[in-house]
């Protein structure tokens, strides 16, 4: 069964509706998919009907944003269901985000000599149910400044950049017990992005292990194949299932529905498959 397991819609810093990414997933013979907008489960139901309407298998799904230090370490979740646990999580995502958009809105005014502010950034924050993410602070300056966003988003507000904000962000484990929590499996994403030396990052993902993660994101758009082999053996060796997605966003990224392509193992099937709440 092809499979693409970590997309993203409008309901986060995607283009696309839920409608148009499963039409794509259909036209690239995709069979299931998850739709995996950060930091919450808003959309879930819409997101269900567009891949029923395709004639696509869904599992729910969504990305926890969270960070090792500065690292960015992204936690996919799948099969979650909202709960009080997820509910409390999620109001605390959306207070620490408008704390750390105005500190970047004050770096970047106090940066750039501009006078952006959060209800600029507010505009572009069509989905108010998920928190303000960074990418809509950084457009608000790039339409200020007449740049593309994702220049300015490497240049300005990426780690260790002059506008960058660390305020009020999960750590990993956190990310991996609230996907538990909301009765869902929890798969490191891309860890070949994570931007770490090879022992630290290898020491990280051992304490996810130990901390109860289910899985890796082995097959993704930006791992080489020797990349996803070798985490693929890493995920082997210690029993974990492997999991894999385009992170799909908008055209002109490199990133195309269902590519690397990527065919679940049974055991994979198994657990996404079941109910929610009982992976």
């Amino acid at each position: 069964m092809r499979a693409d397991l970590h997309i993203h819609t409008y309901y986060s810093d995607g283009k696309y509706s839920p409608r148009e990414i499963a039409a794509r997933a259909a036209q690239a013979g995709v069979e299931l998919i998850s739709m995996t907008d950060h930091d919450s489960l808003e959309g879930l139901e819409e997101k269900r009907a567009a891949a029923r309407a395709e004639g696509l298998k869904y599992v729910a799904g969504w990305e926890v944003s969270s960070y090792a230090g500065d690292a960015k370490v992204h936690v996919l979740g799948y099969g979650c269901s909202p709960c009080a646990a997820y509910t409390d999580f999620l109001a605390a995502r959306r207070e620490g985000a408008l704390v750390r958009a105005r500190d970047m809105i004050a770096k970047g005014n106090a940066y750039f000599h501009l006078g952006v502010t959060l209800s600029d950034a507010e505009r572009f924050h069509l989905k108010k149910e998920a928190p303000l993410h960074t990418m809509h602070v950084v457009t608000a300056f790039a339409e200020r400044l007449g740049i593309e966003k994702g220049e300015l988003y490497l240049s300005a507000f990426a780690s260790g950049k002059p506008c960058y904000s660390s305020l009020c962000r999960p750590a990993p484990q956190d990310a991996v017990d609230i996907i538990h929590a909301s009765g869902g499996i929890a798969s490191l994403a891309h860890p070949g992005r994570i931007p770490l030396a090879q022992g630290e990052r290898l020491a990280l993902m051992d304490a996810l292990v130990s901390g109860g993660l289910d899985g890796i994101e082995c097959y993704h758009s930006d791992h080489t194949p020797v990349e996803a082999e070798a985490f693929a053996a890493y995920a082997r060796a210690r029993g974990l299932l492997i999991t894999g997605g385009s992170d799909f966003h908008a055209e002109g990224r490199n990133r195309t529905v269902g590519l690397p392509p990527f065919e679940p193992s049974e055991a994979l099937l198994a657990r996404l498959l079941r109910p929610e709440g009982s992976r």
